[in-house]
Formats: C-alpha cells, structure tokens, sequence
C-alpha cells in the first residue's frame, strides 16, 4: 500500500502511520531499529530498493530523506509504503525542497522508532566527515560508500582523516569474501611467512585499495598495487611466500581459482555482491568496526608507500597474475572437476558391475549347490526305493518259506492225529 501525502508535516506524516497500523490490525512493530537513507532524486528508488531486501533480514523503518529542489518553494512531500511495497518494514519518503533541505535531521527526529538504535546510510555524495553531520550525529552507524565518488582513493583518505567509531564503507564490505579466503588459504600448512602481497584490479576500485591495505598491515609485507583499466573490479591476488605463492583470480566476475603449492586448483563460487547483500552484511553490527580502523589508519600508509605499476607490468616482472591467466585457471580448474566427476562415474559403474558379476557367480554357485543337494536327496530316494523293494522280496520270501514250513508241519500232526483216534475208539470198545 502507498500513501501520498503532498505538502503535509511530519506530525500528519506519524498520525498517517498510527491509522494505517490500527486499520491494518497490527498491535507491535516488531522493528528492531530505524534506517536512515539521505540520497538524491536520482538514486533514490534503487537506495530503497535494498533498504527492503535488507528489512527481510532486519525488520526496520525505513526514512529516506530525498534532496528536492533546493532553489524551490519549502515544502515537504511525503510518502508511506507499507504491506508488499516495503519488504520486511515500513518506509517513510521525506521529499525535502527549498531551505528544508537544509533540516533533513529536524524532519526525520519525530518519526523515529523510540529506543531503537539509528543507522545512517549515504548511498552517494556523503558529508567529507559524517559523524559530524546532524544526521550522523544521532546514529550509532553511518554508512557510505567510496565505490560512488568521483575519486575513489580521495574518498578513502577523507574516511580515513574523519574516521570516527561506528562508520564503515560498503566498498570495505564486498571483499569481506576475498578476505576469509585469503586467511583460509594462509592456514593452510606450509606455515610460511608472506614476503609480499599483489593485488590487482581496477584503476578506480575503492574495494581493491582497502583489500591491499589489509593484506599490508595484517601480514607486515611490502605491497605491489596492480592496475587495470577502470570499471573492472577486483581481478587478483598474489602471496608471494618462499615454498610458493597462493593466488585467488577471478577472471569472470562470478567464479574464482583458488591455486596453492601442494594442493589442487579450487573453484569457488565468487559472484560480485549485490547493494542489498551488503547493505543486510553492515546491519548485522552496531559495535565498531576495529579491523576497518586499523585498515584505514594503518594499511592505507603501507598501501601508498608501495609499488604502483600496471597490471601488465607486474604480470611481465612476476610479482602478478598474467593477464589470461585467471580465465585458463579457471578453465583448467573445471577440467579437473569433469575429469574427477568422470573417474568417479567410472568407478561407480564399475564397482557396479563388480557387483552384478558377484551376485551372477554367487547365484551360478547356489544354482549348483541346489543342483547337487537335489540330485543326492533323488540318489537317496532312488536307494530309498531300491532298499523298500529289497524289503518287500524278502518279506515276500519269509512269507513263502513260512507258508510252506506251516503246511508241512500241519500235515504229520494231522496224520499223527488220524492215526491214534482208532486206537482210542479201539481201547474204549474193549472196555
């Protein structure tokens, strides 16, 4: 939902807000801080753009204070976003003309979120010290961003000049990556100290000076700044150490090569990183940053006392990756990865068959013993018979042989008897 609220007041503007909550049946915010994006007309959609997609990640209140026409009637066109149109918060559009543009923190103080902490955000043309700003002075983090300036290297010595705790550079934020890939590959053994450090990249590129500036200070060896032609971003890096050098090139802007002595050539995903992912990186904390201190107060000294040469000239002496080289790195890297994907399909297909020819002889082995056990158990039956046929003869035998042995047993006793019962008869009539 989106209200337009043309030539009102901040106090119109925070009554808009109560009813649109009451209609909207919510009873708490759930906003965890307020955000403060001062930007111009130009960049403003884009600025609140990620200011959304980071609220999903941290729920705020969004207050974009938009530089109008300076030389134009005073007057303060607002803006509400709420529901679908604002991600994860609530944004206020405080479009700022005439002598108003001056007052931007007297407009923003009413709509704050009560005790929450404030974040100031300056996605371009930030104030040279902004914790001096009246914007800055009531945030607890200022961002910028030395990415937008019209010279970069100036931007970063102005940050440095007015650091002050609680600021950081979102140009500091997108090599956080290189940085945790850097350390990873150095805690890899062998434990050897880095002589020097090779960073490359473009001409114009806030992100690779910061980069080189840490290198310098947290490992204490000379630097070796490489330029390339301007747009370009961070290309390389090269430790140089004496049982080999470690290099992370990213030729593509999305996939680096990891190459370190001993171990095999490593692709890692490593895109260039979106406003809203870093914008959501820089909310995480409220404390200050120490390590982007020392960066800028430090590493900056080491970085301007080191060699400035072109990107062809350091890959020409040695000190740098060769121009070329990240994209045969990377295509190198991928060959290893198909032809290891490819062993272990072979492997898996053979092992495979192993098993089938395993389970084939296992199942001819059991056939056979089946076959064996079958045709015993019908010799046995077959002996069986033999033996029940034996036993039927020989009873067949006995039985004869009795029958015979009874029959002429039976005929002389019967004789026997016919010839005493005369005798009997004769003895009884005699007497």
């Amino acid at each position: 939902m989106i209200v337009d609220l043309p030539g009102t007041t901040t106090a119109a503007v925070a009554r808009e807000l109560v009813d649109l909550r009451d209609a909207g049946g919510a009873i708490a915010l759930g906003r965890v801080l307020t955000l403060v994006v001062v930007s111009d007309e130009a960049g403003a959609e884009e600025a609140i753009d990620a200011a959304n997609e980071a609220s999903r990640e941290h729920p705020c209140r969004v207050i974009a204070v938009v530089q109008g026409d300076r030389r134009g009637d005073d007057r303060l066109d607002a803006q509400l976003r709420v529901g679908g149109d604002a991600g994860a918060s609530e944004v206020i559009v405080l479009c700022l003309h005439g002598r108003l543009t001056k007052h931007g923190a007297s407009t923003v103080t009413p709509l704050l979120l009560p005790d929450s902490p404030v974040v100031a955000w300056w996605p371009s043309n930030p104030p040279k010290v902004p914790s001096q700003d009246p914007i800055g002075r009531m945030a607890q983090r200022r961002i910028t961003d030395a990415a937008t300036a019209r010279n970069p290297r100036r931007a970063l010595a102005d940050r440095r000049d007015g650091y002050a705790a609680g600021d950081t550079d979102l140009a500091w934020t997108r090599v956080t990556k290189w940085r945790g890939l850097l350390a990873a590959a150095l805690d890899q053994p062998p434990y050897e100290s880095v002589e020097q450090a090779t960073v490359t990249g473009a001409s114009d590129s806030a992100s690779t000076d910061l980069l080189a500036a840490w290198l310098g200070d947290r490992l204490g060896c000379t630097l070796v700044r490489g330029r390339d032609g301007a747009g370009s971003g961070l290309h390389s890096v090269r430790l140089h150490r004496s049982g080999g050098s470690i290099d992370l090139v990213r030729s593509d802007g999305s996939v680096a090569v990891l190459v370190a002595p001993g171990q095999p050539d490593r692709r890692i995903p490593l895109p260039r990183r979106p406003l809203a992912e870093c914008l959501a990186e820089e909310l995480r904390r409220l404390d200050p940053d120490e390590t982007y201190e020392r960066t800028l107060r430090a590493g900056l000294d080491r970085l301007a006392a080191g060699r400035q040469v072109t990107a062809r000239q350091a890959a020409a002496e040695g000190t740098g990756v060769q121009p070329g080289a990240a994209a045969a790195a990377t295509t190198r890297a991928a060959r290893r990865t198909t032809a290891t994907a490819g062993a272990e399909t072979a492997s898996s297909s053979t092992q495979a068959q192993g098993t089938s020819a395993s389970r084939g002889s296992a199942s001819t082995r059991s056939a056979t013993r089946t076959e064996a056990a079958t045709g015993t158990r019908a010799t046995g039956n077959k002996a069986s018979g033999t033996r029940a046929t034996n036993t039927e003869a020989a009873t067949r035998t006995t039985a004869a042989t009795g029958a015979k042995t009874v029959g002429r047993t039976t005929a002389p006793a019967g004789a026997a008897a016919s010839k005493r019962t005369p005798r009997r008869r004769a003895n009884g009539a005699s007497s």
